[in-house]
C-alpha cells in the first residue's frame, strides 16, 4: 500500500508593475467619469487602481509605526486618496485582493 504524495501548488503573486502610460492611464479616467468607457477599458483601469491602492497601503504600513494614527488609518486614507478623490465609488472589499500582491 503506497501513500499517493499530495503535491502543495505555489500560488504566484501578481505583478505590480503598472501597465498603462499615465496618458492612457488619464484618458480612461476621464471616459470612466463621463461613463463612456468600454468594458475591457473599465477592467483594465480597475486594476491598474486596485495596484496603486496596494501600494499606498504597503507604503504607509512600511513608513509609519504601528502605534501612529497614519498606520491605524491606512486603508481609509489609501481609499480617500486613489478612489474617492477621484470620484470613483470603491470595489467591495478592495483591501483584501491586496494579498495577492503582497505576503502580509
Amino acid at each position: 500500500m503506497s501513500k499517493k504524495s499530495i503535491k502543495k501548488t505555489k500560488k504566484n503573486r501578481k505583478s505590480l508593475k503598472y501597465k498603462l502610460s499615465d496618458k492612457k492611464y488619464n484618458k480612461l479616467i476621464k471616459e470612466k467619469k463621463s461613463k463612456k468607457i468600454s468594458k475591457k477599458n473599465n477592467k483594465l483601469l480597475d486594476n491598474e487602481l486596485q495596484k496603486k491602492y496596494c501600494k499606498c497601503v504597503k507604503t504607509l504600513k512600511k513608513k509609519y509605526p504601528k502605534k501612529s494614527k497614519i498606520y491605524i488609518g491606512k486603508f481609509g486614507i489609501c481609499m480617500n486618496s486613489v478612489y474617492k478623490n477621484r470620484g470613483f465609488k470603491p470595489p467591495y472589499n478592495v483591501s483584501n485582493t491586496c494579498k495577492d500582491f503582497y505576503n502580509y
